[in-house]
């Protein structure tokens, strides 16, 4: 337990006689300046349902600081909505809004020294920014995520857009039908209701050990949340003068029970970047080939969109990331310390012991009557003896294409594109690949290409709305591939092949593709490579003379951006496959 003069507000606020003054001049007394100073750190903003509710968990959090005996300063770094940019270059600053996020947490929490610190976001880029600042930072720390809205009617969900979307432009539904697609998919705040990004990084945190046990995912709506952050907020007190700081609890132990969870969900591929940029703040060096080994095998269990039946709405009412890991505890390494300050394995005998699966039950048999279903537990998650798949959800495929490696999530991949030879057809933006597919410019058996789309290409924007016209398409769904050194709105499916690495802007492989070489994918074997030219196939040793040829005669495209955030992301932004964070 940490005196209250070795805390460190309290030997910054003796070296600086600022201090006092300037905290008592925005309404602190002097007795608040005496206990434990609390960093509320959030993305709250106007800017998408994800994060305009935060206040009031911000709020809450900060009344259990106070109760505890210590004082909350609110801080602010509102996040971007991928969903509300899709389509623009607006997208391009996705992935950059990740690392700025972080940095001003950093510039937060070390300008002013707290002594702990809560920290609050519900989405995409806002989740592993706060991630990524918690551990640069460093200071007693607890994670609140925000939770996930309600389904809408006939329980639409909002990864279903990209469906109505292609469905009209190809005139198969009229705009009515759109408009009201558009105007029931988002009924309340919270998280997008399907295991996208943002639901994933919301169990990631929890099953790192960052977050109350059995508090990710809950409806945004229920007065559970508010409960859970307020009781965050009296843990963070208790972790200030305990001094137990996040790298005291995440190790890469903890990372593996991560990733065995994030098969068992069949979470978003963008997990793939994020889950290594979060853990090299530890010191700890995660790759691709960490998830594609913890994959391998691993039972895949929930039956939520976007590659099962239900809304993420019902996740919790199953019993939520507890419930996926009293299926998976033998394969968790259970001894991990959380910030409880007690293992993972004993919270989950905590919340077994304290009527947590009774209490989600409760929420179940009323989400079951207001929809008139009969949703069982093991309708959502699914046991361990009737797993969904053996194989767990995504795979890491390397070859003379992606030597570093591309993801694919095979879970929502058709079996017959998993092991095929396909004819490339290189496209250099988004815009005129989405135009083909759409009016069926593309012909069965091809390997639709959209390149320059890397971190240093474009900002690593989602290659959403082409990924969705594909997989909406009866026919192109089931015969054609889309690879990519973009990456996938975690509401993707469909036969679709993001992150190549090293991307076309540094040279990489899939900048020299050409028209009609052979592509080959092999989930099986983990394979992805160029097999041939102009429709003949070529020896390993052929190929390699043609690519280095290829590559003699290729020229770098001029940087898109000559300036701002997306100029200095494009110049140290790490490959993909490392986690596309700012390497210096």
């Amino acid at each position: 337990m940490l005196e209250k003069n070795k805390l460190p507000s309290q030997i910054q606020r003796a070296a600086a006689p600022e201090w006092d003054p300037l905290k008592i001049g925005m309404g602190w007394t002097p007795k608040d300046l005496d206990v434990p100073q609390i960093l509320i750190e959030s993305t709250y903003g106007d800017s998408h349902p994800g994060s305009a509710h935060l206040n009031k968990l911000v709020e809450a959090a900060r009344k259990g600081i106070m109760d505890a005996g210590g004082y909350g300063a609110r801080y602010y770094c509102t996040d971007m909505c991928d969903g509300i940019s899709q389509g623009t270059d607006g997208i391009n600053y996705s992935l950059a809004s990740r690392e700025m996020i972080a940095n001003m947490i950093e510039i937060h929490a070390n300008a002013t020294p707290f002594d702990g610190g809560v920290f609050i976001s519900s989405c995409d880029k806002g989740l592993p920014g706060n991630l990524i600042g918690m551990a640069r930072v460093n200071i007693p720390s607890i994670m609140v995520t925000g939770g996930t809205m309600k389904a809408g009617p006939e329980m639409l969900t909002l990864d279903e857009l990209g469906h109505y979307s292609a469905e009209y432009a190809r005139g198969q539904i009229d705009g009515e039908r759109l408009t009201w697609a558009k105007h029931n998919a988002c009924p309340s705040c919270g998280a997008c209701s399907f295991i996208g990004t943002a639901s994933t990084l919301q169990i990631m945190a929890e099953a790192l050990g960052l977050t109350l046990p059995g508090s990710a995912l809950l409806p945004a709506t229920s007065p559970d949340l508010e409960d859970y952050a307020y009781a965050a907020g009296k843990r963070s007190v208790e972790l200030a003068r305990e001094g137990l700081t996040c790298h005291d609890i995440v190790t890469k132990e903890s990372f593996e029970n991560a990733i065995r969870v994030h098969a068992a969900i069949s979470g978003s591929t963008n997990a793939v970047m994020h889950i290594p940029a979060i853990a090299h703040e530890y010191g700890i060096e995660l790759t691709g080939d960490d998830f594609d080994r913890l994959h391998r095998k691993a039972l895949y269990l929930l039956d939520v969109r976007p590659t099962g039946r239900w809304p993420a709405e019902v996740f919790y009412y199953a019993g939520g990331v507890p419930a996926i890991m009293e299926e998976i505890k033998p394969y968790l390494h259970l001894n991990c310390m959380t910030v409880t300050g007690r293992t993972l394995g004993e919270n989950l005998e905590a919340l077994e012991q304290n009527g947590f699966y009774e209490k989600c039950q409760n929420w179940l048999d009323d989400f079951n009557e207001r929809n008139q279903v009969h949703l069982t537990k093991e309708d959502i998650i699914h046991s361990i003896d009737r797993p969904l798949g053996t194989e767990g959800s995504i795979a890491i495929l390397k070859g003379n294409l992606a030597p570093e490696g591309a993801v694919i999530k095979h879970t929502a991949c058709p079996k017959e594109l998993q092991t095929a030879i396909l004819r490339a057809r290189p496209f250099d933006s988004e815009e005129e690949c989405l135009d083909a597919v759409l009016h069926h410019k593309v012909e069965k058996g091809e390997a639709v290409f959209i390149r320059y789309e890397g971190p240093k290409g474009s900002g690593m924007p989602e290659m959403f709305y082409t990924s969705q016209a594909i997989s909406s398409d009866p026919e192109l769904g089931r015969s054609i591939a889309l690879i990519t050194d973009g990456r996938f709105s975690g509401a993707s499916t469909g036969p679709v092949i993001g992150h190549c690495s090293p991307e076309a802007q540094t040279g990489g492989p899939i900048a020299l593709v050409e028209k009609d070489d052979l592509i080959e994918i092999n989930v099986p074997k983990r394979r992805l490579a160029i097999v041939g030219v102009k429709g003949e196939k070529k020896t390993p040793e052929e190929m390699d003379r043609i690519l280095e040829e290829r590559r003699r005669n290729w020229q770098p495209k001029p940087l898109r951006y000559k300036s701002g955030v997306l100029r200095m992301f494009a110049e140290h932004a790490a490959s993909p496959m490392e986690g596309a964070y700012l390497k210096y």
